[in-house]
């Protein structure tokens, strides 16, 4: 989980969200709110993402915002568990 929510929200291709998915959503202001473990357990989805699911909610006062930071200064707004996540994982990893 801890590696998961890194991937998407610290790792950049030019300062954007490598993940395609992610960068979609993020560019028209959602917030990356919850990884669901074992939330897609179809063949692809174990495949394609070990079962990870994410969850990107969109506040609609807020996606013009979200969106224009994200843009702007490529600051990506996420919920309280993906960022304890990513600090998690920063505490721990040797990268």
């Amino acid at each position: 989980m801890r590696l998961c929510a890194w991937y998407l929200y610290g790792e950049k291709h030019r300062g954007y969200a490598l993940n395609p998915v992610a960068n979609f959503h993020l560019q028209n202001g959602s917030v990356l709110w919850r990884l669901n473990w074992m939330g897609d357990t179809s063949p692809r989805g174990i495949g394609a993402s070990c079962g990870m699911m994410v969850n990107y909610r969109y506040f609609l006062e807020e996606t013009a915002t979200n969106s224009a930071a994200y843009l702007g200064t490529k600051h990506i707004k996420a919920s309280e568990q993906v960022l304890a996540l990513v600090s998690q994982f920063q505490q721990n990893s040797k990268l």
